[in-house]
């Protein structure tokens, strides 16, 4: 039995709280069975003491039922992550990432079809007129973190635009385009409309590195990462890469969407990424006579957060505005900025932006 063998087997150890193995996701540096002993070396980045533990467990049973396996060392290397310079976030490990990022928030859901790029558009040109207003522009960035189906040059009116580049070699930096007063970086930007996306986890790995790692972002203080739906290569991509002072969970209300919602949410809490806040989508629609009519139900953005310790940041109602904005590449904001969708985006960046604000102010050490 070879080293390939047995790294083979291993595959059916996942890492938990996704679905993808330890050997894909890289942990297993060496494998060996040396006289009926299987030798087997990981390397992990955690600061959750129950990870190691967990997967000594699983490879142990893993290996213990190959034949020929008498006995099973394993020998664990645990480094703890450690945040970027300048940024409340402690995940990453990776102390590459950009010292000029204030804030970075990922924007996820459970599920597709949930209206998170939308959403995220809108809050970005949000939040990015708000901090305007207190003097600070162009310090809000989007990362579109969908690498299959990247939708934000679309939304917010740059479909078809192209990065520029300066420096070389290894100086080589994207500079994002600029839409609202929000900097964007996609994939959409780097492929045609009628080219498909076929990668595997470690190119996704890598072009995410990239957005994050050679991208010239400059001062910001906020970047919000539209996250694919589910919990998978890109999820554990961002945490690995980029240091997040949270997520957002975005659902709408019924429980098809919210039950998985709550997947999401325990990704993050497994990774150490805290939760800022839950966001209903898509929770009511005002007819002309001004009644609302709850045409998904209600209630599961309340139940979503209560079931993950944290709290609803804010409802965001159903208008056909909202839609065509993003069609259009003209978001509701930004066109339409007086209105009742506008106003529902425009409170959840104030709440967003105060709650990261008051998390910083909460680590801070008492001045002397």
């Amino acid at each position: 039995m070879n080293p390939e063998d047995i790294k083979e087997h291993l595959k059916q150890v996942k890492y938990p709280g996704f679905s993808r193995d330890i050997v894909s996701f890289g942990i297993v540096k060496s494998a060996a069975l040396i006289e009926g002993t299987a030798r087997v070396a990981l390397t992990l980045t955690t600061s959750d003491p129950k990870i190691p533990l967990h997967l000594k467990k699983e490879v142990e049973a893993c290996l213990r039922v190959m034949p020929g396996v008498k006995d099973v060392l394993i020998d664990i290397a645990v480094s703890a992550p450690k945040a970027a310079p300048g940024s409340g976030g402690n995940l990453g490990g990776n102390t590459s990432a950009p010292k000029t990022i204030k804030f970075a928030v990922a924007i996820a859901s459970g599920k597709g079809g949930v209206g998170k790029s939308t959403f995220s558009v809108n809050l970005a040109v949000a939040a990015a007129a708000h901090l305007a207003a207190l003097g600070r522009p162009g310090r809000v960035g989007l990362m579109d973190c969908d690498i299959y189906g990247p939708s934000v040059p679309l939304m917010i009116g740059l479909q078809g635009e192209r990065p520029t580049v300066t420096g070389e070699g290894s100086d080589t930096r994207l500079i994002p385009l600029e839409k609202h007063g929000v900097k964007v970086m996609s994939m959409g930007f780097l492929v045609d409309d009628n080219t498909p996306v076929v990668w595997r986890g470690p190119m996704i790995m890598k072009t995410i590195q990239q957005f994050v790692q050679n991208v010239d972002w400059g001062p910001l203080d906020l970047l919000l990462v539209d996250l694919p739906p589910g919990t998978g290569d890109a999820q554990l991509s961002l945490v690995q890469t980029l240091p997040l002072d949270g997520a957002v969970l975005v659902t709408t209300p019924q429980p098809a969407a919210t039950q998985v919602a709550r997947k999401g949410g325990l990704m993050f809490q497994k990774v150490n990424v805290p939760l800022i806040g839950v966001v209903e989508n898509m929770s009511y629609f005002t007819d002309p006579a001004g009644l609302r009519h709850k045409l998904f139900g209600e209630g599961g953005g309340q139940l979503t957060a209560d079931s993950l310790g944290t709290s609803v940041l804010g409802q965001v109602p159903l208008l056909p505005e909202i839609r065509e904005g993003g069609d259009a590449g003209l978001p509701l904001v930004a066109d339409q900025p007086e209105g009742e969708a506008a106003a529902a985006f425009h409170a959840i960046a104030i709440e967003l932006l105060d709650r990261l604000a008051k998390k910083a102010a909460s680590v801070q050490p008492p001045s002397v």
